[in-house]
Order: structure tokens, then C-alpha cells, then sequence
């Protein structure tokens, strides 16, 4: 077996800096009363408007359960509405309510803060290599993901 110090190992600094990023948004987004994957759906449907629950789960990067719960959080608040869609009867059209839009708009500002305070640290030329060099990180570990 061959080891390696933590301190090398990419995944470890990947992690903590996705952890950070959680912790500060959902800091962040607890005032304006939504959770980090409740705002990623709020901000996903805004652009989206009528997706269905699964679609909505891959562009979130939830499971399709996960999103389920999310979305039935959303709608017992009113910040959304499901209808059967014209076709398809038992697939649910998804859509932000006023008051889901209203909700988004403070959560958003919010969680633009942070993303500008990040962005702000970094060059266009660093950001532009950062997203890059994710991108890699991205590509090769899809590649080395075992395949059932």
C-alpha cells in the first residue's frame, strides 16, 4: 500500500473548501428563512419554471427523494406550487408562488454576497484558472469512477 500525507491529498482541500462554502451560505440563508438546497431549488425554478422534481434533483445535484422532501418543505410554505402537467398526468409541474419569489429575491442577495466576497479574492485571470482546474478535478474523477 502506498501512502499519502493528507496534506497532499487534493480531495481533502477540495472537501474543506466545499464545506466552507456550505456553512457559510447556509449561515447565511437561515436568516432569510431557506435552507441551501431549498435555495438551490427556489433559484433553479425561477430560471425554469414548470420543470418537473427529477429534473429539478439533477440540476441541484440532490437525489430525486431529496428534492421530493425539499419540494414538499417548499410547498407547505407556499413558496411554490405543483400542478399535474397538460400532458403527462402524473408528472408535477413545479412553480415559484409571489411569495416563493419574494423569498428568493432576500436569499439570493444573500447568497450573492458570498459569492461576490469569493470572486473578490481572486483575479478574473485566477478565476478563470480556478474554474479550469476544477473542471480537471471534475473530468478525472468521473473518469476513474468505477461503473456498475
Amino acid at each position: 500500500m502506498t501512502s499519502m500525507p493528507v496534506s497532499e491529498r487534493l480531495g481533502s482541500h477540495l472537501k474543506r473548501a466545499e464545506q466552507a462554502l456550505g456553512a457559510t451560505k447556509a449561515a447565511v440563508l437561515k436568516p432569510a428563512g431557506v435552507t441551501v438546497a431549498q435555495y438551490a431549488a427556489l433559484l433553479h425554478l425561477s430560471e425554469n419554471p414548470g420543470i418537473s422534481a427529477a429534473a429539478l434533483a439533477r440540476l441541484c445535484l440532490v437525489t430525486p427523494p431529496t428534492m421530493n422532501t425539499v419540494l414538499n418543505n417548499l410547498q407547505d410554505r407556499g413558496l411554490i406550487e405543483r400542478t399535474p402537467h397538460t400532458w403527462h398526468k402524473n408528472v408535477l409541474e413545479t412553480r415559484l408562488t409571489d411569495e416563493g419569489r419574494t423569498a428568493l429575491a432576500d436569499a439570493d442577495a444573500r447568497a450573492v454576497r458570498v459569492e461576490r466576497a469569493l470572486a473578490a479574492e481572486f483575479t478574473a485571470e485566477e478565476r478563470d484558472t480556478i474554474a479550469a482546474l476544477l473542471g480537471r478535478c471534475v473530468a478525472v474523477l468521473e473518469k476513474e469512477r468505477p461503473r456498475p
